[in-house]
This record gives C-alpha cells, structure tokens and sequence, in this order.
C-alpha cells in the first residue's frame, strides 16, 4: 500500500510525494486523512533543523500529529473501527521515511486504539484537538491560570479553557496582529502590566529568554508553567529563592485530557471557531509551511487532503 506524504527531506527541503506503507496488523486501523494541521512549534524546529537531541530524529521524516479522518479499512481485530471519524496524534508507518510524528499524509495506518473517535461534524477544527487536550492537560496539572504569555493558538485555547474552568485569565501579547481575538479574557502588552503578585503564569511563547521576567512577576509561593517547547533554558537563582517559586513542565497530553476538551466542546463551554485561520490543499504544502512560520496572521494552517488520491 502507498500513500501521498509531507516529507521533510532535510531542514527547509519539503515536497510532497509517495511512500510505501507497512503492512496493516490485526489490531490496525487505515485512515484516509482529510485535514492535518501544522504546528508552530516542535513542527518548525523539525523544519528549521533546529531540534534538539529527540527519540527517532532524523531525516527524511514525515511530519504531523494533528489529522483527522475516516477509517476506511482495519485488521482482523478492529474491523468494527471501519466508518469512524477518529483523530490521528501521529502515525509511525512509513518504510522508507521516519514518522515524526507521522500524521502529514493522505493515509496512515496506526494501532486502533490510537485512532480517537471525534464528531464528523467538527470538520478542519478537529486538527485543534491536540492543542485543545495539551492545554487542558497543563491546565489541570496546577493552580488557576492568571497569566498566559502568547496569544498564538495555544495561548487562546489555554485562556478558553480556563474562562470555562471559571478563571478570568491576563494574556500577554507584544504583537498587535495578534492581540485581538479575545473571549472573556484581557488580552494587553506585558509594558502596560505592572502586576509582580501573579500565583500562576503559564508560558506558550517558547522563548528560551523568558523565565527571569516572568520569576519577577510572581507572587511568594507561585508557579510558572512552561506549556510550550524549548531548546535550553536558565535563570536566576536568587529571585526564585526568595519566592520559593515553582517552575512546571507541561509535556504531552493524555486521552483522558482529550475527552475532557471534547466534553467542553460538547456542551458549549469551549468554541475551537476563529482559530483555523488558513485551509489550503496539500499540494500547496511547501508554500503553506512557510506561511504558517512567518505570518503572524496565520492562527492554525490546515492542508487539505480531499484532491490527493
């Protein structure tokens, strides 16, 4: 079996072409993909060569852990699957390129119990379910979010989610192409704020310079919470000392973080619309991913599969 791939060649060489699939196991699902989104961040790292030292890397690869789409065939085990509309956090079946994370293709196959079954009629948003579920995940792990530094994607599914949760979040935000948008929230440039009693802030800016003026805005006892990707970061000692501050990593989200966005989604309390600001179709790829690293315009960019054969 083949398939019509994103392939990364090596830093900042893409094309769009075929791949051999491995076989499909008992317990497999094949799924056609009808959108994958790109991210901005661990995506542009791959992109840009820059990525740190990470299980699997190399090239070429295959990138992509937010597609969805239909189960259109399946192993001996999970025929039932067959028809689903299932999300796709990645795919690792690719013979002759690597899958990291795998998702950015016309078909995959992956384990069933991978393939999360999600409502049709979410159509595109549903390429948001990664982030929706990595920003729940950093949100449940500690205390309410009062500040969120970035106003990108995950910056705004952070502050949704935590205006559902009951919280009135602050978001910083330095460029005024992105300072709009806002629901239940304040969004403000971080000069205009003079506030140094924050007991949470939670950081999606992926700037590795940015841990020090964020220790300085905390109150004694508080949290800053690193819900991004980052190369290497430092600070200062003494200003953490004498806060007794705590500094969390947020890593990867979990299913049960997904079903609880999608419960929110469900009923109402979190709204995914005005955050997939491009869908353009997959042949289109390597224009596209340079748009999604350089437009600050660009929230979400999805490709779309439907004319890949």
């Amino acid at each position: 079996m083949h398939t019509m791939a994103v392939v990364l060649e090596a830093p900042e060489r893409l094309s769009l072409r075929p791949l051999t699939l491995r076989p499909v196991e008992a317990h497999d699902v094949v799924v056609e993909v009808d959108h994958s989104g790109i991210s901005t961040g661990t995506e542009r790292l791959l992109y840009t060569g820059t990525m740190p030292a990470f299980p699997g890397m190399g090239y070429p690869l295959v990138p992509g852990y937010e597609s969805v789409g239909r189960v259109v065939a399946a192993g001996a085990e999970a025929q039932g699957r067959i028809g689903d509309t299932v999300f796709v956090p990645g795919a690792n079946c690719y013979t002759d390129a690597r899958g990291l994370f795998g998702g950015a293709a016309r078909r995959v196959i992956l384990p069933a119990a991978k393939a999360l079954r999600v409502d049709p009629a979410l159509g595109s948003q549903a390429a948001l379910l990664a982030l929706a579920a990595t920003a729940y995940h950093a949100l449940a792990g500690g205390k309410p979010a009062e500040l969120i530094v970035g106003h990108g994607v995950l910056g705004r599914l952070l502050a949704r989610i935590a205006v559902a949760m009951g919280g009135s979040p602050t978001v910083w935000e330095t460029n005024p192409a992105r300072a709009s948008g806002a629901i239940g929230y304040a969004v403000t440039d971080s000069a205009a704020d003079d506030r140094r009693d924050y007991a949470a802030i939670y950081d999606v800016s992926g700037a590795a310079n940015m841990l020090d003026p964020l220790i300085g805005r905390l109150a004694k006892g508080g949290e800053v919470v690193l819900a991004g990707f980052y190369d290497r970061l430092d600070f200062a000692f003494p200003p953490a000392f004498m806060r007794e501050a705590t500094i969390r990593i947020a890593a990867e989200f979990k299913p049960a973080d997904l079903a609880a966005v999608t419960a929110l989604i469900a009923d109402g309390r979190l709204s995914l619309d005005g955050l997939v600001t491009h869908v353009v179709p997959a042949a289109a790829a390597n224009d596209a991913y340079v748009t999604a690293f350089s437009d600050a315009a660009c929230l979400k960019m999805v490709l779309d599969w439907s004319d890949v054969a």
